[in-house]
């Protein structure tokens, strides 16, 4: 297999959030299965490659190139034409358009989906993304009532519907990195989280959303918007509640009877195994064999199937237009005929 190559902009805490994360978990997945090593663009860094220096090398036909930073995605495409690069889809909604000869890697079915649409000549696959065996239900005690991470929350959220509930309930709200989020979930009965609003006005969407598979997982009651790729895993009514539903007043009423009730039905250990590293791995495994033959080919045969360019899709829509209006006067003009010339 070719070597890997990840590019990041950086690793450190600059650079830190769950998109960072996200990435570093699959890195080391990639790692038990290929060589595969970080590589920064913006910041030079002791511990890793940068990616001027890596482009110095004299052959890199067998290395590949996994872009993922999605402000930076067009820009990196356009550096590396001339070599192999996959990107590793999180969010949709960045409006730049990939060549075929570069494989998709997307984290949600909702990000493989738009790019399914955006480019169907591509090789597209589906991994999601991990959770950490830390993320488990404990069976301890547990002392907060309502849980709230303050990024990401909608306005409704920090300004409403948390004000209401205090006088109910004891309501925590994160600020913040923590150290020990399984720990925190685990202390929790119930887990709000509504991202809808967020990534409206960021003009891109939800490119997985672990917080709440990771609160499920630990046995948490989890309120949530469905927006983009929560609704990969979350099912209103079966797995967890839908948040901002309707009236502040309903949402009240729904969470307070959540806590008020003696059945806190938690899902089975099974529902998360695809999100485990075990089952990740294996995913990963073959979809870099695939991904891997395809680069072979590449190198012996160029693309020859014609792509959704915007002027060949305005070229379909007007040939379209033309067949039903051409359709239309056909029956008309037979409408019209006395029946001895129809026949």
């Amino acid at each position: 297999m070719r070597t890997l190559y990840f590019l990041l902009p950086g690793t450190t805490q600059q650079f830190g959030g769950g998109g960072l994360w996200a990435e570093l978990k699959i890195f080391n997945l990639a790692q038990q299965i290929c060589h595969a090593e970080i590589v920064t663009y913006r910041q030079r860094e002791s511990d890793h490659l940068f990616l001027e220096d890596c482009l110095k090398q004299a052959n890199l036909d067998d290395c590949i190139f996994i872009v993922s930073w999605g402000f930076d995605v067009a820009k990196l495409v356009a550096k590396l034409k001339h070599h192999n690069v996959i990107y590793h889809a999180h969010s949709a909604g960045y409006r730049f358009r990939l060549p075929s000869h570069i494989p998709i890697i997307s984290v949600s079915r909702n990000t493989m989906g738009y790019w399914g649409q955006k480019s169907p000549n591509s090789l597209i696959y589906y991994l999601p993304n991990q959770i950490g065996e830390e993320f488990c239900h404990l069976g301890k005690e547990r002392d907060i009532d309502v849980l709230v991470q303050v990024r990401k929350s909608s306005e409704y959220l920090l300004k409403q519907l948390v004000p209401a509930l205090q006088p109910h309930c004891r309501v925590e709200l994160l600020d913040g990195y923590v150290e020990d989020l399984a720990g925190l979930f685990n202390r929790a009965k119930i887990y709000l989280y509504d991202s809808a609003e967020y990534w409206a006005v960021s003009g891109v969407t939800e490119g997985f959303g672990l917080p709440p598979l990771e609160a499920l997982a630990c046995g948490c009651q989890v309120f949530s918007s469905v927006n983009s790729a929560l609704a990969d895993y979350l099912e209103p009514g079966f797995n967890c509640h839908k948040i901002a539903g309707y009236s502040r007043e309903y949402d009240i009423q729904r969470i307070l009877g959540v806590l008020n009730s003696s059945n806190q039905p938690n899902l089975p250990d099974s529902f998360f195994d695809e999100y485990r590293a075990e089952k990740l791995e294996q995913r990963l495994g073959f979809i870099l064999k695939e991904i891997n033959e395809f680069f072979d080919h590449r190198q012996i045969k160029e693309s020859n199937i014609e792509g959704l360019s915007w002027w060949r899709v305005r070229k379909l829509f007007v040939q379209r237009s033309l067949t039903k209006v051409q359709k239309k006067l056909k029956l008309l003009m037979n409408a019209k005929m006395p029946y001895f010339f129809k026949k």
